[in-house]
């Protein structure tokens, strides 16, 4: 709700599909605690409806009862929303007939409680859209019996019963009558608000590059500037790489093109779509493959088992630009042979899972330049994929599976395999339906004996199913996906293991159920996604998630949340909220069991501990078909992987200050481990540079990284460096840099166990030590070291991309510690001391920066327990330091900043410590003085000069909109 204002006794609200609040969670929580309900609503959608469902049911065992009108207008409201309904008892539904002189299109939202009525009018119909996502206005007025309202609702109620007369009542008869109107009814438009609108007004071509798309251009266009030639584009499936690709040809206009594609079955399409794009008049299109030969094309799609038979013919500069498709194949020796031949002007790789390289590292093939990586929680937020609706369902057959983690696959297997359950499962799925006529569905199960128990079970019951397996050829894999998306095929269900999983892409797939215990964040993901592309006329997914008393439970909180989450209280609180900051129509219900289930779990795990990092660790090694993850880089594979620095952090039940040393600890007595510790130079080099991470900077990454390479760094030559991948420097940065790395503003124990990189003498020019050449000269150390570079500077890009933020360089929202505002600030003093309490100034810069604890515990000391809160988005509440007077300079300051030169800066964390491990702080930007009382301490109204983001807001204050 963006707008609240009181009149009389009437309590009036603005209801906007805001972060804040959606008319989806209005009718929720109205719904469950009401005592009758009437909706006059024109259009109802089952993919509106749907979301509904359960808080219908739950007025129904709270005895209320309820009714429903709602209209032919326009031929929008669906007859399965109608069965829906008709099978609630405690509802009475009818339908008003519009006509050619009379429509229908009403939005109206009636709740009576014991004293007061609420009443929500305004432009919302049900569909997902119109609840969740779409720019609406909806007016709610809440008045009690008595008042100066009380005709106001007489007259809604007098206006909805002459409706309700005037209307039929909703029998099957109807329903069927409808039904086959709509089916015979010659549509020449289908009208459907996920899809172009009926009076939607489009200019130019037809086919526009979405922000994918765009993104992507922009991006590869600013590599080339740079000199780049080589780039990775990592995009879920769904989202339009082929045609990103030939967007991207079409800006460059290379005069001869090579498409080297993993199957030939896309060669056509590939071509097809690059012919939708660009004009293609003045160049010749060719296929080589197997069954054509058109290999002197000057836009060549190409097999590359065909290409690798003849790549030898053509000069090594005869083709400017590469595309590869499926390019996590391209480490394997086939593609290594072709692409090693050629030299073209620009190589693109495109995949949407690089965790599937056939051996190699996909990102040193493409000089570690990702340009665009959109994974599943981007595409959701560009609409490139449809929305799903997730249902989290406790399972209630009665199986247990609180000892999971130490029982076997087949085991746990077993236990899943039987009947009730199969009932209960079929139960949930006709309860909760799916988009679309027919039901396509793939059922994700735990063995291959547990797919083929649920499949014979569903057949048993007349649902046409299927169990298919990694072991089953690859024609009978893929004839019955044709099956399953065919309308006029009976086949319903595919049960699966994990073939689905990745890789394989069925677009119709209208509904996905998890059937086994959730055990890895990334399985879920990638199980979720199976059923999230785009096809004509689909408008969501429905998942149905069976939640059994397993332990591992919260892992699906974790997936769930979609995004780099700050801390475990976060997850907690995104898991109270339903996971409400997801985008667009995208819906996240757990049940309350379910939910207390997980949140029980969330706070008895600590995910700092020893035993909780190694068991992700071997999940994501399981993962990686049980080889050990030697580099940081092989985290940034795969879509919800863990975050690899938290193995190593400073803080925490144990203690590993590199990669390395952690996995001293989850692969005993490894030989390669072992010896890499044994070299106590190389175990001190590579923890300097692992503590840095994650950078928030990268001058010191980019310095050290040309230094391998290189015996000598100049100024100039780190400015150069720099700008292949920032927008722009200072000479001031780089020099603060450089003497960062001379160790300048190192304290006396740093320097003491120190074994430095670099020395720079008087001239400012930094030179590799010796003790760092040996090092690099050894093959068995040179590859960590670059990883740990790599994995920085990748990781900082995707932080923080090529901007300049100025000094101090931050950026909103992200999380620092004290010592790093000190480098982000050029501070040229010792970088440990910039710590304290409550606030800390860098003098040359003449800005302080405000450190707040919003949560302070029960032990802490009244002298520092400062009243520092929010007020609201825009206002925070900040006490001095306890001795501060108004007419001390730090007073002054602190009041009267923007006359006295002063810049101030706000950052925010919920707790000092989670699980013994410090908090980073949130930084929330620059603050100026609206007003202030009292002394020692002062009390001060700060203005944020950035609103802070809802969701954020919520983070920091859970307890202000949690109902």
């Amino acid at each position: 709700m963006s707008i609240e204002k009181k009149r009389g006794e009437a309590m009036y609200s603005l209801i906007t599909n805001s972060k804040k609040g959606t008319l989806l969670d209005e009718l929720v929580q109205s719904l469950e605690t009401c005592q009758r309900f009437y909706l006059n609503v024109a259009f109802i959608n089952f993919s509106g409806l749907q979301l509904l469902l359960d808080p219908i049911q739950k007025a129904a065992e709270n005895g209320a009862s309820g009714k429903i009108l709602t209209g032919t207008y326009l031929n929008f409201t669906e007859p399965y929303a109608l069965t829906r309904l008709k099978a609630f008892q405690h509802i009475d539904t009818r339908i008003f007939v519009a006509t050619q002189q009379t429509g229908f299109h009403p939005k109206a939202y009636i709740f009576e409680y014991t004293n007061y009525y609420k009443v929500i009018v305004g432009s919302s119909n049900i569909t997902q859209s119109a609840l969740k996502s779409n720019i609406e206005w909806n007016l709610q007025i809440i008045t009690k019996d008595g008042n100066e309202d009380e005709e106001f609702i007489s007259e809604i109620m007098e206006a909805y019963n002459l409706i309700w007369g005037s209307s039929e009542i909703l029998d099957d008869a109807f329903i069927n009558d409808y039904a086959s109107f709509l089916s015979d009814r010659k549509k020449d438009l289908i009208v459907q608000e996920s899809y172009p609108m009926v009076f939607q007004f489009t200019r130019g071509p037809s086919i526009k590059p979405n922000m994918m798309q765009e993104l992507a251009m922009e991006k590869l266009m600013r590599l080339r500037e740079k000199h780049q030639e080589k780039a990775l584009v990592i995009a879920a499936t769904g989202t339009g790489k082929t045609y990103m690709a030939a967007f991207d040809v079409k800006q460059t206009k290379p005069e001869r093109l090579l498409f080297l594609v993993h199957r030939e079955d896309i060669l056509h399409s590939a071509m097809s779509s690059f012919k939708k794009i660009i004009n293609l008049k003045d160049k010749s299109t060719g296929i080589l493959s197997g069954t054509s030969k058109e290999h002197q094309s000057d836009y060549l799609f190409a097999t590359i088992q065909s290409m690798k038979n003849i790549y030898a013919e053509y000069d090594p500069g005869h083709f400017d630009y590469i595309i590869v498709d499926e390019a996590h194949h391209a480490t394997s020796p086939r593609y290594m042979e072709v692409l090693e031949h050629f030299n073209p002007k620009f190589l693109l790789g495109m995949t949407a899972t690089p965790e599937r390289t056939d051996g190699g590292n996909i990102f040193d093939l493409f000089d570690n330049n990702v340009p665009v990586e959109i994974r599943l929680r981007e595409a959701l937020e560009y609409d490139l994929l449809v929305p799903f609706h997730y249902f989290g369902i406790t399972d209630e057959s009665g199986v247990d599976l609180k000892d999971s983690e130490n029982l076997t696959p087949d085991q746990i297997a077993k236990r899943l395999s039987v009947h009730r359950r199969v009932d209960f499962i079929i139960e949930k799925m006709n309860y909760y339906g799916h988009d679309g006529l027919k039901r396509k569905a793939l059922g994700f199960c735990m063995t291959i004996a547990h797919a083929e128990f649920m499949a014979e079970e569903f057949n048993k019951r007349g649902i046409p199913s299927i169990a298919l397996s990694g072991g089953d050829k690859v024609s009978k894999r893929e004839s019955y996906t044709k099956l399953l998306e065919a309308e006029d095929s009976d086949l319903e269900v595919i049960f699966t293991v994990d073939i689905f999983n990745e890789g394989i892409d069925i677009p119709g797939v209208n509904l996905v159920m998890m059937l086994r215990p959730t055990q890895s964040s990334i399985i879920f993901t990638q199980q979720l996604g199976r059923g999230l592309r785009k096809k004509d006329n689909k408008e969501f997914l429905t998942v149905l998630d069976f939640i059994g008393n397993y332990s591992k439970s919260f892992l699906i909180a974790i997936a769930l949340n979609g995004r780099h989450f700050y801390d475990k209280d976060s997850v907690k609180t995104s898991v109270k909220r339903n996971f409400s900051d997801l985008p667009g129509a995208t819906h996240i219900q757990l049940d309350e069991i379910s939910k207390q289930q997980i949140l029980e779990q969330i706070d008895f795990e600590n995910f700092s501990t020893l035993a909780y990092l190694k068991n992700t660790y071997n999940e994501f090694k399981n993962l990686n078909s049980g080889r050990i993850p030697w580099l940081l880089q092989d985290y940034l594979k795969v879509d919800a992987a863990p975050d690899p620095v938290k193995f190593f952090s400073r803080s925490g039940s144990f203690k590993a200050r590199n990669y390395i040393e952690f996995l001293d600890k989850v692969e005993p007595n490894n030989e390669l481990v072992m010896e890499l510790q044994g070299n106590p130079l190389f175990m001190a080099m590579l923890t300097d540079l692992s503590q840095k991470l994650p950078l928030v900077r990268l001058h010191e990454n980019m310095i050290i990284t040309y230094l391998l390479t290189h015996e000598t760094c100049t100024l100039e030559t780190a400015r150069a460096e720099l700008l292949e991948y920032l927008d722009t420097v200072d000479d001031e940065t780089i020099l603060h840099a450089f003497r960062t790395l001379n160790m300048e503003f190192s304290d006396k124990g740093e320097l003491k166990s120190a074994r430095p990189l670099v020395t720079m003498d008087d001239r400012n020019v930094l030179h590799r030590t010796e003790e760092f050449s040996i090092i690099l000269a050894d093959e068995q150390y040179r590859p960590f070291i670059e990883d740990v570079l790599h994995y920085g500077r990748m990781r900082y890009l995707k932080t923080f991309g090529s901007l300049n933020y100025g000094i101090p360089h931050l950026k909103l929202y992200e999380e620092y510690t004290m010592r790093d505002i000190a480098v982000v600030s050029n501070y040229k003093k010792i970088h440990s001391s910039f710590r304290g309490q409550g606030v800390l100034k860098n003098d040359e810069i003449n800005h302080y920066f405000y450190f707040v604890d919003l949560h302070k515990g029960d032990d802490v000391e009244e002298r520092v327990n400062y009243k520092d809160k929010f007020i609201s988005t825009k206002q925070f509440q900040w006490e001095s330091p306890n001795s501060t007077k108004i007419d001390s300079d730090r007073g002054q300051d602190f009041i009267n900043a923007e006359n006295r030169g002063v810049t101030l800066h706000l950052f925010a964390r919920k707790f000092k410590q989670i699980d013994n491990v410090t908090s980073k702080f949130i930084y929330l930007g620059k603050i100026n003085p609206l007003s202030y009382r009292n002394e020692k301490p002062i009390e001060i109204q700060y203005k944020l000069q950035n609103e802070v983001p809802w969701e954020l807001y919520q983070e920091f204050e859970p307890e202000l909109s949690i109902k």
